[in-house]
């Protein structure tokens, strides 16, 4: 009996060994994964910050890509503490290569900078005559790289360039005047950073409003954002250039939207669209817009609706709820060329 109970004894223990033993593993391996996972999380947050150094601030750097199609950025980190300190701070990195060198400084070469003031949260910059040499495309991102970075300094709101004193004008002559970072984001709220430039067939009035003459828009610069077709409209709304065309278009008018499916080019125009604001016949108005568009390769035929809706007597004349072809009848000499 005694030997028995000694056997019983021992199996016990061995018995109870093994579940201390598993119990054990289990309790390291578990410890084991906790690490693991805190490990991870802890490397996880670390890269997912940004450290700034004590005191610094962080501010994106606009360039020119090389092949001058977008903008891109770097960051750059300064301790400056008061504004001209920062904006001069911001403008030499600007004025200096990177250390990606597949990326342009913007303010070299053609922008040449001869000075700036800064007063009451405008800061005008001041080129020399050599701005007016940079190619159109060059010119917009530039402008854009610069505007967009140092408008990121408290107590810059808006940024205007001149040249030689004058203020900087746009292919049409008119003044750019003040420039904010919103000024490149188009109205989908996409930034716009790359670019295009195009030849534009346009139709607007003759004088007497009666007939249509053709306007060519050379080296057009536009945001590869929007459509060809919108930015048809877009010129369109906004008046011809040369002195022998006048407009068709009411320049209040907002465009809803531009499409295009299966050839056909459905213009959506607000209501301030049939408001006429020219003397011009219905008949020019709408084959201005309809003649302009198939001008474009996918374009064949045109619907115009106002505020979704085509149910509408344009002018009392002309049923919106036809689709229009290009029509040459109404083309009278006149337009030309515009670079």
């Amino acid at each position: 009996m005694e030997k028995k109970r000694v056997i019983g004894r021992i199996e016990e223990i061995l018995k109870n060994k093994k579940i201390h033993e598993r119990t054990y593993k289990r309790i390291i391996r578990s410890a084991a994964l906790w690490i693991c996972t805190a490990a991870v999380m802890m490397l996880g947050t670390a890269c997912g910050r940004r450290e700034e150094p004590e005191g610094g601030k962080t501010y994106e750097i606009y360039y020119v890509n090389n092949d001058e199609t977008k903008t891109v950025t770097g960051n750059y980190v300064s301790t400056a503490q008061d504004t001209e300190s920062l904006l001069a701070e911001l403008i030499e990195q600007l004025s200096t290569v990177p250390a990606k060198l597949e990326y342009k400084p913007p303010l070299t070469g053609s922008m040449e900078l001869l000075g700036y003031t800064l007063d009451n949260g405008q800061l005008t910059m001041n080129f020399s005559e050599r701005y007016n040499e940079m190619d159109s495309i060059k010119e917009v991102l530039s402008r854009a790289a610069v505007v967009r970075t140092l408008t990121q300094i408290d107590g810059i709101d808006h940024v205007s360039f001149t040249i030689q004193g004058d203020m900087l004008l746009d292919s049409s002559g008119t003044a750019i005047g003040t420039m904010s970072p919103d000024l490149f984001i188009d109205n989908a709220g996409t930034e716009i950073n790359a670019y295009e430039q195009t030849t534009l067939h346009l139709y607007f009035a003759n004088k007497d409003g009666t007939g249509l003459v053709e306007e060519n828009r050379r080296n057009v610069v536009y945001s590869s954002n929007i459509s060809l077709e919108k930015l048809v409209v877009e010129k369109l709304v906004g008046g011809p250039e040369s002195q022998d065309a006048y407009p068709t278009v009411n320049p209040a008018t907002k465009i809803v939207s531009v499409t295009v499916n299966d050839g056909v080019c459905y213009v959506n125009l607000d209501e301030n669209f049939l408001n006429q604001a020219y003397s011009v016949n219905p008949e020019v108005t709408i084959y201005s817009i309809t003649n302009s568009l198939v001008e474009l390769s996918d374009v064949n035929k045109v619907q115009i609706s106002v505020n979704g809706e085509t149910n509408v007597s344009y002018r009392e004349k002309i049923d919106l709820n036809n689709v229009f072809e290009r029509n040459l009848d109404l083309l009278v000499p006149g337009g030309g060329d515009q670079d």
